[in-house]
């Protein structure tokens, strides 16, 4: 049994924001209210995504009409799982019943010691 750090990317919808600020802000925040106190090993950050004209870096955030949609990055580790693809099965099934209705999709999956 091996042990595993997977990484998740989520969708996030925030509605009546003006900025990308604040959008990353009530992001973060409802994610966290609905991951703690059970799932606080759960990291939650915002995602990057590079700019297909200049390949620069930014905040995963879209805002249109007052509505923003956050790539969230949530991290866990995952103990003596038996391969990578159980890894991230356990922690979308972990990390979806706390999120319900939110989308996720399984980035990265690494072992560690």
């Amino acid at each position: 049994m091996t042990n595993y750090h997977v990484t998740l990317e989520a969708a996030w919808l925030v509605r009546d924001v003006n900025t990308a600020d604040d959008a990353i802000g009530v992001a973060i925040a409802e994610a966290g209210k609905r991951l703690n106190p059970q799932l606080d090993f759960v990291e939650v950050d915002v995602g990057t995504t590079f700019c297909p004209a200049c390949n620069e870096p930014f905040g995963s955030v879209f805002i249109a009409a007052n509505t923003a949609i956050v790539g969230l990055v949530l991290e866990m580790k995952v103990f003596d799982a038996e391969s990578a693809e159980h890894a991230s099965r356990i922690a979308k099934s972990v990390i979806g019943k706390a999120l319900r209705d939110v989308p996720l999709h399984v980035v990265d999956v690494e072992d560690f010691e």
